[in-house]
């Protein structure tokens, strides 16, 4: 038994209004913006750990690791909240 679907005309097809759409153009730039924050904040907590077995290296505790980079990342996820919620304008 086949299934047959109807098939599209182009007169059949929606072209839907600036207005309709969930996002504008200012939400897209914001939300690209914050995951560019957020990509940064994961390249600054990324870097070798211990190069010795059984070693110690001090650099995987150093502040850019454990404090800039979480923080960075996690400033990115607070705005994309932001980047999201904000209201289109209606003309």
């Amino acid at each position: 038994m086949k299934i047959k679907f109807p098939s599209p005309h182009p007169g059949d097809i929606k072209k839907v209004d600036d207005s309709e759409r969930p996002f504008g153009r200012v939400n897209y730039i914001a939300m690209a913006g914050c995951l560019l924050l957020i990509i940064i904040g994961f390249i600054l907590m990324a870097g070798p750990g211990s190069s010795v077995e059984g070693g110690f290296n001090p650099d995987i505790f150093s502040t850019r690791r454990i404090v800039i980079g979480p923080a960075v990342t996690f400033i990115g996820f607070l705005l994309m909240a932001f980047a999201i919620l904000i209201k289109p304008k209606k003309d």
